[in-house]
């Protein structure tokens, strides 16, 4: 028998491979039911890969591009949108280049998968929480009805992150690992929100005003940029404590590191990506008469609303009301991040067993016979489909390396 822990996309996947090469598999989940955490994924319209050329996807990663390179490769976007046509699920690809299902939904195609899964065999065990190893080597669960060990000639980890953890990935994973010997990267938030600095002394974040009138609100269309990098354009959302959603969630790697370094991080905004800067300084520089600032901005730059709010935010009055600082402030308006939101409230997590813990099947050195996959693995990746792509690509690579280990 192979153990498969975990019922996310990496063993799913894991399993369905085993089980097509006619292994028995049993596939152990701590969940009352498996997918918890794909289905919540594709609440909002299942995002399953992108439509990027497999290069430009690979770069997607990273540091770690060369580590995924040859499980994307193997595995990339087209190779999945054939998959799920298999499963009867048509895809197609949106205007940003994601690829979605047709009915943009993750519950039928989890359950063809799961249909087709039982049909080969697999068993599946929910309510079975992994705990570690018994000396003999078997794997140990907690249950309902108490703990339970299982023999395994091989078993596939693919036990997630620490992100959502009512979903079932609480990162309880490590320490057992750890404790063979096993080199695990510390878990931290990724694709995660941001609380801001203080924006005026004696103030913990946003203002009463702008948490009031404005938390939930979107702001866009705006382009960021970190220093001297590139801006890139899409829109966020105000929260209580700082910001979050997708703009945020490309640069969330750096903001993060760059804070943990530093203490802080500057996010610079461009407020009007519409406009050149010679054209808002010829706006900010027209006499504006009896009008008020934000009536002038609103007249002549279509400035308003949350935008509005955060400029008055960020700057002093000094600088509304001087020309030319009020145009630099509103195409480049650095915006101080203090913080990272909890790992709890991430997309997704970075850090993990490490790529040099195991061989290139996968499998961990310290451990023969056990091999880890999907996002338990030290590697992260923006949203848009990246997240999913190297899941279901390594967990075919820790199956493929089970049988080959096997063979042996």
């Amino acid at each position: 028998m192979i153990a498969v822990i975990g019922g996310g996309p990496a063993g799913l996947m894991a399993a369905e491979v085993l089980s097509q090469a006619g292994v028995q598999v049993d596939l152990f989940e701590r969940m009352p039911s498996v997918g918890r955490k794909f289905l919540l994924a594709g609440r909002g319209g299942l995002n399953l890969t992108h439509s990027e050329p497999t290069p430009r996807l690979l770069a997607r990663y990273g540091a770690r591009m060369h580590d995924l390179h040859d499980a994307v490769t193997a595995f990339d976007g087209p190779a999945l949108r054939v998959w799920a046509a298999g499963l009867g699920i048509e895809t197609f690809v949106g205007t940003s280049g994601r690829v979605f299902p047709k009915d943009m939904k993750a519950a039928p195609l989890l359950r063809a998968w799961l249909h087709r899964l039982r049909a080969a065999g697999v068993r599946v065990h929910v309510r079975h929480r992994w705990t570690g190893w018994r000396a003999d080597g078997a794997l140990l669960f907690e249950t309902p009805a108490g703990e339970v060990a299982h023999q395994a000639q091989a078993t596939v980890l693919a036990l997630g992150g620490a992100s959502w953890p009512q979903l079932g990935s609480d990162g309880a994973w490590v320490q057992p690992l750890q404790g063979q010997g096993v080199d695990v990267a510390p878990l931290v938030p990724s694709n995660c929100g941001f609380d801001v600095a203080p924006t005026a002394p004696g103030r913990a974040g946003w203002s009463q005003h702008l948490r009031e009138r404005f938390a939930g609100q979107p702001v866009k269309p705006v382009a960021a940029r970190i220093g001297n990098e590139e801006e890139q354009q899409g829109e966020f959302v105000l929260t209580d404590t700082g910001i979050e959603g997708s703009l945020v969630y490309a640069f969330s790697a750096r903001l993060r590191d760059c804070i943990a370094q530093t203490g802080e991080a500057t996010w610079t905004l461009d407020l009007l990506p519409q406009h050149t800067s010679a054209q808002v300084l010829a706006a900010t520089s027209h006499p504006r008469g009896s009008r008020s600032l934000s009536q002038h901005l609103k007249s002549r730059l279509g400035l308003h609303g949350v935008k509005s709010a955060l400029l008055h935010e960020l700057l002093s009055s000094e600088a509304l009301h001087d020309p030319a600082r009020l145009a630099l402030a509103l195409k480049s308006l650095p915006l101080r991040l203090a913080r990272a939101r909890p790992v709890e409230e991430a997309i997704s997590t970075a850090g993990g067993v490490r790529f040099e813990a195991c061989d290139a099947r996968g499998m961990l050195r310290a451990m023969p016979g056990v091999f880890c996959s999907g996002e338990m693995l030290d590697w992260e990746a923006p949203t848009g489909g990246y997240l999913l792509t190297a899941c279901f690509a390594t967990g075919r690579v820790a199956a493929q390396g089970v049988l080959d280990w096997l063979a042996r």
